[in-house]
């Protein structure tokens, strides 16, 4: 595995196209406007769990918000602000 694959960022950040798998929820460090715990809360119950493969599908017209990401077999839509508490890796396939 390359060093680039190592390497991790926010979903928020990730450009259109982007695979990889989720490797942690950072939820303490973003101004979403959930409560930290709240957020996690649904994130998990969305799927986004470590070892989950995601894709960032689609993203808005205007400031790229919001984004479709598939996240095992299921899309869902989600602010960037909120993806910016799923760390991710880049699987070594990604363009």
């Amino acid at each position: 595995m390359s060093s680039l694959a190592l390497t991790s960022l926010a979903l928020g950040e990730a450009p259109l196209g982007f695979r990889g798998v989720i490797i942690a929820l950072d939820v303490n460090h973003m101004g979403a406007a959930l409560p930290a715990a709240e957020l996690e809360r649904r994130l998990i119950e969305l799927g986004f769990v470590e070892g989950a493969a995601v894709e960032l599908l689609h993203e808005g017209l205007f400031g790229r918000d919001p984004i479709a990401v598939r996240v095992a077999e299921t899309t869902i839509a989600l602010r960037r602000r909120e993806a910016m508490a799923v760390r991710v890796v880049a699987r070594e396939d990604t363009p």
